[in-house]
């Protein structure tokens, strides 16, 4: 057995551990309620040091993005290549079926016949089927100055509804600024404002495209875009992990 597989197996049982010591019912009614959920220190200071200092190192990654290029805001990430770091992995894994109850219940809430598999390795066939092969989790890394606009992390026709994004820095001492923000716009109506705080080791879970919300004719869909406002000082780093694979 190599080193490689030993440390696997051990960022396995980690991090199903630790997906599985949260209130997922208390999660799954924030998720319901408002779009997103706080996960508490998912990961340690040293968990999150471990991850930020890959960011230099392109033999990690794929791409590499600069975002002023693309009008996508100011700073800069990297979307890793495969095989993905064991940690970041591994919660993969272990998120997707606490993940796919949820928007299987938002797809029945909606109508809508697409169901997704309990196993994560089963919806990642079905991007790969689908010609989505590349893999989407990425490193994000913002200085003084640097934002990045409202947006939806879609790569293809397959999509799963919900996504998690770690902060790896601690505000007030690594960085100031930089908050969390999720919008909702809702139909005939104006566009509601999220910012969601969160401290270093903290994930947010939240909608990637759209939501069901109850209305007094049944459910109907709002539409979500998320982003970083604006970072005063410092550098910030996160970890995002999108669940489905990119064309």
């Amino acid at each position: 057995m190599t080193i490689h597989s030993i440390s696997a197996r051990r960022a396995n049982r980690s991090a199903e551990a630790r997906v599985a010591d949260q209130d997922w019912s208390e999660l799954a009614s924030e998720l319901n309620n408002h779009g997103c959920a706080v996960m508490e220190k998912l990961l340690s200071p040293e968990e999150c040091a471990e991850i930020a200092v890959l960011y230099p190192h392109e033999e990690h990654f794929r791409s590499h993005v600069h975002m002023a290029r693309h009008g996508f805001g100011k700073g800069e990430y990297r979307y890793f290549r495969y095989p993905l770091p064991d940690l970041i992995g591994a919660l993969r894994t272990a998120l997707y079926p606490r993940l796919a109850e949820v928007a299987n219940d938002w797809n029945e809430r909606l109508g809508l016949a697409q169901r997704y598999p309990a196993d994560h390795a089963a919806f990642l066939k079905q991007c790969h089927d689908n010609g989505q092969m590349r893999p989407t989790p990425l490193l994000l890394q913002y200085g003084p100055g640097d934002f990045n606009c409202l947006h939806q992390d879609l790569y293809g026709d397959l999509a799963f509804p919900l996504q998690v994004a770690i902060l790896l820095s601690e505000p007030g001492e690594d960085f100031t600024g930089g908050e969390f923000v999720l919008t909702e716009q809702r139909p005939r109506m104006q566009s509601r404002a999220e910012v969601v705080p969160l401290t270093q080791g903290d994930a947010v879970v939240f909608a990637v495209h759209n939501r069901p919300v109850q209305g007094t004719k049944g459910h109907y869909r709002v539409n979500l875009r998320h982003g970083v406002s604006r970072l005063r000082s410092g550098m910030r780093h996160t970890v995002g992990i999108i669940f489905h694979d990119a064309k």
